[in-house]
């Protein structure tokens, strides 16, 4: 298949407050030793893109250390390959206006190469999907562009991008920004359209001062009759880390097998960049029950329900439960944690007591000592 990816990088940055303040979204650490952009790196790697682009706003440098060449996903840094499309802005534009602005101002990339198809991606979404269905379906339907949907996601309560109900089949409803009830399927931002017709309607929307995707694009010409949209429904696992709330349960997620096993052995392996260390280790006092750990951890003390990155040390006596700690963190003797989000490098005083809620855990920036 002839086809070229786009990855906004940047998408719900302003949402998680402190943990992406100096990271893009795409960057963000997840599940003890990945970043969230390799499972979309690596679903387009499966599907055999090699043209790929990854718009960033800002704060792009820990993407770009962690991407690096792009080998560990068989991509090439280069012209033609994998690209960081940075600074997106152009010289008339220096604020962010949505997803058609940034594509306006990669035309360079879009015009680049021989692709057919483009397919948009963000990496606020943790899945493992067999592209190549996707793309086929969008082929065999006819239509001018394929929404991926998700089933059980809209509950009246969660504000998503794009919401669609149908019957018999058939499209009946279909809103942007929408607080959708449940029946209504759920945009899991990922469109796949032809190149041709997304350059020109990129160009089209943009000198008409339209700048939001879902809206101004899609939403706007579905109901005008001049684009027709296809429903891919996709039935796997799909983890929404668009919140503080949603990355928290997106990680502790990981504690259940069957989730951790529909992510990364589902159509194809999930790659990530290559930072072997030691093996953890386990102290005669230390206690764990049900967690998810990486290498390189000491660990002296008692951890429940969590999930604890690269080298995190744990000193005896203190005890941590349902928690997200991030690499080389330091957590001190006898303290205790409850939903937490330790971000990395953070050391933890000895005695020190946090305790947060599932729906408000407590963050700790990076580097930071308490």
């Amino acid at each position: 298949m002839n086809l070229m990816g786009i990855i906004f990088a940047n998408i719900y940055d302003s949402s998680l407050g402190e943990l992406t303040n100096k990271r893009t979204m795409a960057s963000l650490p997840y599940g003890g030793r990945y970043r969230q952009i390799d499972f979309t790196l690596s679903n387009m790697a499966a599907c055999g893109i090699r043209h790929i682009g990854i718009i960033s706003r800002y704060n792009y440098q820990s993407l770009m250390n962690h991407v690096g060449s792009g080998e560990e996903w068989d991509l090439e840094l280069q012209e033609g390959g994998l690209e960081f499309l940075t600074p997106y802005a152009s010289s008339t534009s220096s604020s962010y206006r949505g997803k058609l602005d940034v594509l306006n101002s990669a035309m360079d990339f879009l015009d680049f190469g021989d692709e057919e198809h483009v397919v948009l991606a963000d990496p606020s979404l943790l899945y493992n999907l067999d592209l190549h269905k996707v793309v086929e379906d969008h082929i065999a339907s006819g239509k001018d562009i394929t929404v991926v949907m998700k089933d059980g996601i809209a509950n009246g309560k969660k504000r998503l991008d794009m919401a669609i109900s149908r019957k018999n089949g058939e499209i009946c409803d279909m809103a942007v920004d929408y607080v959708a009830p449940e029946g209504y399927l759920a945009s899991m931002g990922l469109f796949v359209i032809s190149k041709d017709l997304l350059i020109h309607n990129v160009k089209e929307a943009v000198a008409r001062n339209l700048y939001r995707f879902e809206r101004d694009f899609v939403l706007r010409q579905y109901q005008a009759g001049a684009l027709s949209v296809n429903i891919y429904e996709y039935d796997g696992v799909v983890l929404y880390t668009e919140s503080t709330e949603e990355y928290y349960a997106a990680n502790l997620a990981l504690i259940d097998p069957k989730i951790r096993e529909d992510l990364f052995r589902g159509a194809h392996p999930i790659y990530t960049k290559v930072r072997d260390q030691v093996p953890s280790y386990y102290g005669e006092n230390c206690r764990l029950d049900n967690c998810t750990l990486a290498d390189g951890c000491m660990l002296e003390g008692t951890v429940r329900n969590s999930v604890l990155f690269r080298h995190v040390q744990v000193g005896e006596g203190a005890v941590i439960e349902d928690s997200v700690i991030m690499n080389d963190t330091v957590v001190g003797e006898n303290c205790y944690l409850k939903c937490v989000i330790l971000d990395k490098d953070v050391v933890v005083s000895p005695g020190a007591h946090l305790v947060g809620t599932p729906s408000n855990p407590i963050i700790l920036k990076r580097g930071e000592t308490v």
